[in-house]
């Protein structure tokens, strides 16, 4: 529950929500920390708190490559989070999730063009 709290938690403010759905719209290959200030039009020093409690709570990894640093969403914490957040859904009555499944079934993975 912990580490639900934590990426709940660096998730609940709207800069940080904002890079973290930019990070897992750009898939694995990330992008550097200079676009992504650049694309949400913030400072740096505002962007880079924002980066270091994304990755305090887990939810991004980064890697330096020469002068820049990418940064890329951790599919497998945003997983798990959705996980643990769904765990107990339901109460023995399937209907009450079911809009919540179809929407996790008709991500936008691979669906890359449609709407």
């Amino acid at each position: 529950m912990t580490t639900a709290v934590m990426a709940l938690s660096a998730l609940a403010h709207q800069g940080r929500l904002s890079v973290f759905r930019m990070l897992v719209q750009a898939g694995h290959e990330g992008i550097p920390a200079g676009e992504i200030a650049r694309r949400l039009d913030v400072p740096p020093n505002t962007l880079s708190a924002n980066l270091t409690i994304l990755s305090h709570a887990g939810l991004i990894d980064s890697v330096r490559d020469g002068r820049s640093v990418i940064y890329s969403a951790r599919y497998e914490a945003m997983t798990a989070l959705l996980e643990y957040l769904m765990e107990d859904c339901c109460g023995g009555s399937p209907e009450i999730c079911a809009s919540l499944a179809d929407t996790l079934l008709r991500g936008r993975c691979g669906t890359a063009g449609t709407t």
